[in-house]
């Protein structure tokens, strides 16, 4: 069935495209409000139908609580406007590329507005095929897991897009749920790239769509497909200006690309529009952004000023609260990352081994904490301190494989597995520690990243890299830097490694190219900066 088939019994109740980036609406002091353009038709009335498409603008800009509270406008001047129970149940599970197993507080309210649409009625088969897809979510909750519940998502969703091809709304959530639900082991990336075609499809004739410009983005976001989303993350920020996340969101390309500055000022903005309208979570997540493209061009006084302000954001965060699309643990992991990142992207190793773990129902980020501290205890021979944090880590995989966190379990596996051969090579068992480095390494080229973070705080192949120039292999470790350039472009530290392993290799024009570069990216560095930005300007300023 067509939507234009769809159309015909209830053409009187639905109204025609509503332009919302056309719309003034109030948002903050004597500003405006644009979010882009939605036509989502309902048969909800011509009071609540316009409500309504702005909700769900909101939506696909993941503007969590501004959603809720949108839809539920359209119910109080459409109480018969069931659909806007489907935009709250969606609503509620908030940003579907956020790991993690939902709540049960969360499962109970998505599935009370799933009941409540229900109970108003849907009043045509489209609207009641939305409902079932987003039912999924919320079916069968105490003997389904969450994985199998968004696979039966998106497979509804699929369906939904397929009988109704007009209906551009279905395709785009579809897409959405297709890509949310790709497996970050699978390389192909098959499922990213359907995704990304539907949507690059539809944004070609609705460039001011905030969702198509927004999914794009996620659909591209591992190293071999971010440059097929640089023109949606280019245009995201003009689309949506009135959404942090929106301001946000094309840093996740940036950073992809190596586009450090691109990243910054994003991110700035981002969080300029998440403090003023509340948004903590939002804001520190951009926080966490911005210092680790500070971090990669030098800009190690700036990225300390973002540290030092931490204790006055945690201040205003609450980790419960619903708001935009960084969860509350986005929030709890940037508190952990940025000090993390501050102190092993500049080989602080000191600094990195006092640092404290700070509890929290997110094992993740203090994860984090143990890996930095168990790196940085191991390069200045502090073997105790290594070994607790080591099992630190070790307690938190096990409780995640426990609680049915595979993907988190495994991303800690293999900072277990890197500590382990740290403290390995710290003890005088290099070939072990190499060979278990290796396998770390293995692990991590066989799964990507979470959208919650920027990079990982140390890759494992560039871990490799180092552990083979203290074993004087600089030609092995020139590889190892090199592969994780390919996958991190403009990285300092493989770049500063790159070049010290050509020099180290007799490679003194190899050398003087990866010097050229990580000056380029560098160009804003404090003076004189890092020991390698002082090394790079020697040999890039000596004759060739």
């Amino acid at each position: 069935m067509t939507l234009a088939h769809w159309c015909l019994p209830v053409a009187l109740t639905i109204l025609p495209a509503v332009t919302l980036g056309a719309q003034e609406h109030e948002h903050g002091a004597g500003g405006t409000e644009k979010l882009g353009t939605v036509s989502f038709q309902t048969s909800c009335t011509v009071q609540g139908q316009p409500l309504f498409n702005r909700a769900v603008s909101l939506l696909h800009s993941f503007e969590f609580s501004r959603a809720i509270t949108g839809f539920n406008a359209a119910l109080a001047a459409d109480p018969s406007c069931a659909m806007a129970e489907w935009g709250i149940a969606l609503s509620r599970w908030s940003n579907f590329f956020a790991p993690g197993v939902r709540p049960a507080g969360v499962l109970r309210q998505g599935l009370d507005a799933v009941t409540q649409a229900k109970a108003i009625g849907l009043k045509t088969p489209r609207e009641n095929a939305y409902v079932e897809a987003v039912s999924q979510l919320y079916a069968n909750i105490e003997t389904s897991d969450q994985s199998t519940r968004v696979l039966a998502y998106r497979d509804r969703m699929a369906a939904l897009a397929a009988e109704y091809p007009d209906d551009t709304e279905a395709s785009i959530f579809y897409a959405l749920a297709l890509a949310a639900s790709a497996s970050p082991s699978d390389k192909t990336y098959a499922d990213l790239l359907k995704a990304g075609g539907i949507l690059e499809g539809l944004f070609a004739t609705q460039p001011d769509h905030p969702g198509l410009a927004h999914y794009i983005i996620h659909s591209y976001d591992v190293p071999p497909l971010a440059g097929h989303a640089l023109a949606a993350a280019r245009r995201y920020a003009i689309i949506a200006p009135a959404s942090p996340h929106a301001l946000h969101m094309p840093a996740h390309t940036f950073t992809r690309l190596g586009l450090w500055q691109e990243s910054i000022d994003s991110n700035i903005a981002a969080a300029d529009v998440a403090k003023r309208t509340g948004v903590t979570a939002e804001e520190l997540h951009s926080m966490d952004y911005r210092v680790y493209a500070y971090l990669q061009t030098g800009q190690d006084a700036a990225a300390r000023k973002l540290l030092d302000a931490l204790p006055e954001v945690k201040a205003r965060f609450d980790p419960n609260a619903i708001g935009s699309g960084a969860p509350g643990s986005a929030g709890v992991f940037a508190l952990a990352a940025i000090p993390a990142r501050y102190a092993l992207e500049r080989g602080a190793w000191s600094d990195a081994a006092k640092l404290l773990a700070q509890a929290s129902r997110y094992l993740y980020p203090e994860a984090m904490t143990y890996y930095a501290k168990a790196i940085g205890a191991t390069r200045i021979g502090d073997r105790a301190t290594a070994r607790g944090a080591i099992e630190g880590l070790r307690a938190i995989r096990d409780r995640l494989a426990q609680q049915e966190e595979p993907y988190w379990a495994g991303q800690v596996a293999i900072q277990l597995r890197s500590a382990s051969a740290w403290l390995g090579f710290a003890e005088g068992r290099p070939m072990e520690a190499l060979a278990e480095m290796r396998a770390a390494a293995e692990m991590e080229d066989a799964t990507e990243k979470s959208a919650v973070t920027p990079g990982p705080l140390a890759p494992a192949r560039e871990l490799v890299g180092e552990m083979l120039l203290q074993m004087k292999e600089p030609a092995g470790a020139l590889k190892e830097f090199e592969a994780t350039l390919e996958h991190e472009p403009n990285r300092f530290r493989a770049l500063s490694g790159a070049a010290r392993s050509a020099q180290l290799a007799g490679d003194r024009q190899k050398a003087r190219s990866y010097y050229a570069t990580l000056l380029k990216i560098c160009e804003r560095a404090d003076t004189p900066g890092r020991p390698d930005l002082v090394e790079a300007r020697r040999v890039v300023s000596a004759t060739p």
